[in-house]
This record gives structure tokens, sequence and C-alpha cells, in this order.
């Protein structure tokens, strides 16, 4: 062992972390208790001979003769023997474990070369005893929350990011008082920088989508957070930077994150309805900035702030569109599907799909001027990013899900042709196919003035092309009630 380091701490710690771990030095020592912390077996039998206590009294009153490695490997050892271990999580707070650990941490960011390391350690050794109960996380929440959460979640290092959010993530869990102050303007703050943070060096574990689901989703504060990590901060965070001419890189990842979490909690997160309406301005913002003139190389994320932006609010419509049509065949113009479409959503869809170039099998095959009407092909738009137009698809074919008035108004809008030609492979649309086909059945389902127009479509030679062969249908007539109707041809 170093001479100063032995000559400072106290010989009746080290006389007995060294008879417990057979060894002769403290490195060695404290390496030997990691090891034996490791189970839960040897968690309780080290709880029984209060090593813990032992290890703060060591980190509290001789943290400056601590190197690097002693100090991470003290660390190692209290986040190891609060893992799950009640004795030494009571222990560890009644010894002022969570004073301890802010020493530490005030100390290693005020350390020219912050050893990142360290502060994991420290966090997850937090985040550990979070776990035990209301008392553990009370205890925490009040000498953190906001300042020092805050300056922790202004280090750029995806160390910190994942202790901090399963720590923020369990003291709200369950308590409505600590939700309320991160749903404040000090909480909100917070939850940005982490952001901001993860946005810049990521992050491996789930906690920060758990968290993201609560302030965005359960709590609906995406706006807020969309507007604090804009280019330039807007004068009420509240509103949809309007203003502003071009996203942050902060902003569209936070867009993508949410994107995922909604996908992956469908079943459980329903979202309001103002929130959806706020989807549909950012998507009806993003198509503002888009340059629609070069076909897109790539699919999402693109590494373009505009495009990616676009590209997840629109997978988003997608899935709040979905969950409302998973509830069932009654039509309800007062759940988010319903107040999209009173929006105008259904009309921007079909607006936008009817601008853009055909598919690539349809251009190859027909002119421009037969699939599109009288647009001029010189104007016509390309998909921003690989998928674009197989996203619109879906979005419309889960808007179209039982619900009669939108089959209608597509057909009314003349958009029966339209959607049919989506039935297509695409090699700038994976899965173009797929979904194309989902929204023509239902749009067809039930609907029989929309395979009537089919039927008058065929009758006139318009339906009579490659793509339409593509989808795996024919229209023929019912011999008995001379109806047009929609078949298999297999």
């Amino acid at each position: 062992m170093d001479d100063k380091v032995g000559s400072s701490l106290p010989k009746d710690i080290l006389n007995w972390l060294f008879a417990y771990s057979k060894s002769t030095s403290l490195a060695d020592a404290l390496q030997a208790l990691v090891n034996i912390s490791r189970t839960a077996d040897g968690r309780a039998d080290l709880a029984s001979k209060n090593v813990l206590a032992l290890i703060l009294d060591l980190i509290q009153g001789h943290l400056e003769y601590l190197n690097s490695e002693l100090l991470v490997s003290s660390l190692k050892l209290l986040r190891n023997l609060c893992a799950g271990e009640v004795v030494n999580q009571d222990t560890f707070i009644e010894k002022n474990g969570v004073g301890i650990i802010l020493t530490v941490l005030r100390s290693a960011m005020h350390t020219p070369s912050l050893d990142c390391g360290a502060v994991r350690m420290a966090l997850q050794a937090l985040a550990n005893v979070s776990l035990a109960g209301e008392r553990h996380q009370q205890t925490i929440w009040v000498q953190f929350f906001p300042n020092e959460y805050l300056t922790l979640a202004r280090i750029r290092s995806q160390d910190t990011v994942d202790p901090l959010c399963m720590i923020l993530y369990t003291c709200q869990d369950g308590n409505p008082v600590r939700l309320a102050e991160l749903c404040g303007d000090h909480g909100l703050s917070l939850v940005t920088e982490i952001a901001r943070t993860a946005s810049i060096v990521g992050f491996r574990e789930e906690w920060f989508k758990l968290l993201l689901s609560v302030i965005c989703l359960e709590e609906a504060h995406l706006p807020t957070l969309f507007a604090k990590l804009a280019i330039a901060p807007a004068i009420d965070s509240k509103d949809v930077q309007m203003d502003c001419d071009e996203f942050s890189p902060e902003q569209a990842f936070l867009q993508r994150i949410v994107s995922e979490i909604l996908n992956e909690r469908m079943d459980d997160v329903t979202v309001s309805t103002e929130f959806a309406l706020y989807i549909l301005g950012l998507f009806r913002k993003a198509s503002g900035f888009v340059d629609f003139s070069e076909r897109g190389k790539f699919g999402l994320p693109t590494g373009s702030s505009p495009i990616d932006v676009l590209g997840y609010s629109l997978t988003m419509l997608r899935d709040i569109c979905a969950q409302d049509g998973a509830r069932g065949p009654t039509e309800n113009a007062q759940d988010a599907t319903g107040s999209l479409l009173s929006s105008g959503l259904l009309d921007s869809l079909l607006n936008l799909l009817r601008e853009l170039e055909p598919p690539t099998i349809i251009r190859k095959t027909t002119d421009h001027g037969q699939c599109q009407g009288n647009a001029d092909s010189k104007q016509l738009k390309h998909c921003p990013y690989k998928g674009f137009r197989r996203d619109i698809v879906a979005v419309i074919g889960n808007c179209l899900y039982w619900r009669k008035s939108v089959q209608d108004e597509v057909r009314c809008k003349d958009g029966v042709f339209l959607l049919m030609q989506q039935c297509v492979a695409d090699e700038d649309n994976p899965f173009l196919r797929e979904w194309g086909i989902w929204t023509v059945r239902n749009l067809f389902e039930g609907n029989t003035k929309n395979q009537q127009s089919v039927a008058e479509l065929e009758l006139r030679g318009t339906v009579n092309t490659p793509e339409i062969v593509e989808l795996g249908l024919r229209v023929e007539l019912d011999h008995k009630t001379r109806r047009p109707k929609l078949v298999n041809s297999a």
C-alpha cells in the first residue's frame, strides 16, 4: 500500500478489511470484498459484519487520501452491497450515505479531469438504494433535486445518463408530489438536459425511455421539452417554435425516442387529443422545412433534423390512429383520430400523396400524366427518406379502419385509385405493398359505393394496369345482386 495512504487511514478499519479479505493492501481488500458482494449470500454476510458502515466511514473521513482506483472500488462495493439487501440499504440511509455520496460527486465534478467511472458508480449506489422504498427515495430527492441532479445531467457522458434516469424514475414512480416537481419548471429543465446529453452520447438501458414515457406521453409534456431543445429558446416554451426556421438535432432525437416509446407501448399508453394535434402541427411544420426536390437515399434517422422530425411525426400519427382503431368498430369523432381527421389530416395526406412522384414500378410502366391526373411531372415531389410514402399510406390505412365516414371521404376526394396505386413493391419504400393492401382492404370493407367506383374504373379500362394486378385482387360482378365485388385473383 502507498505509505501516505496507509499512514492516513484508520488502522481499525484497515485491519478489519485486511483480516476479512485475507489481503495485505487496501486495493486487494476492496477487490476481494467486491467479489464477495456479487452474490446475495455474500451481501448478506457482509451486512452482518457491518461492512457498509466501515466503507462509508472510510470515504467520509479520508476521501482526499483515496486515489481514483481506491475510490471507484469503494463505490463499486457500496453499489453491490445495496443491490437488493435491505439491511445495507437501511444502513446506507442511517449512516448518511446520501450525504457522503453527494460529497463524493461534488468533489469529482470539481476535479479538472472528471472521473466519469466514479460518478457512475456513485449514482448506481444511489439508484440501488432508491429501490428500497419511500424513505430512501425521499432522502435522496431532498438532497439532490433540482440543482445537484441538474449539474449531473450536464455531464456529457453516457455513464451518467442511465443511473440518473433510474433514480429519477424510481423516485417519482407512485409519488404524485415528486412527479409534480419533476413536471414543473425545474424538473422539465432537468429532463431537457438529460435528453440533450443522451442525444450527444447515447444511452444503454431503458431507464431513459421509461422516464420520457412518463414525462412526454403520460403527462403530455412533449411540447415543453421539444421547445426547450430548440436552437433558439422559445418565448413561450409550451408552444411549437413557429418563429424558428429549422429544427435542432436534439429535437429530432427527442422525436425519434418518443416515437419508439409510443410504438413499444401502444397497448398501455393512450395519448390525449392535445398530444395528437401537437404531433400533427409538427408534421405540417416540418413539411414546410423539408426540401422535396431530392429523393432520399436513407431510411430514418437520416441525419437531417427537418426530415427526421417529419418522418417520426408521421410514424407517431400512424401509431396514434392504430391505437384508436384497435378499440373496436365504433366510430368516435371525439377520440384522437377523430380530432386529427377534423383538423384535416386526411386532406393533408392525400394531397401530399398526389404531389409525390409515383412508386418506382409505376414510373417505369406508366407516364406521369396518367398516374397523377393533371399534375406536372416536373413539379412532382420526391420521398425525402426511404419509407416516406409507406408511412403516409400507413396513416391513411389506420384512419380508414372501422371508419365509414373516412371511406366515403376518400371516394369523394377521388382518392380510391390513388390508394390502389400504392399496392405495389417499391425499392424506395419497404413494405409499401403490404401497407397498401391493408389500406385498400379498409377502404373497401363493407362499402359498396367504394367497390362500385372500382368497378367503374375497370370498365373504363383505368384499372387494367400492372400495379393493380400486384394488389392480388380483381373486381367482378355478383350475378345475383348485379353489384361489383372485390375478390382474390388467386
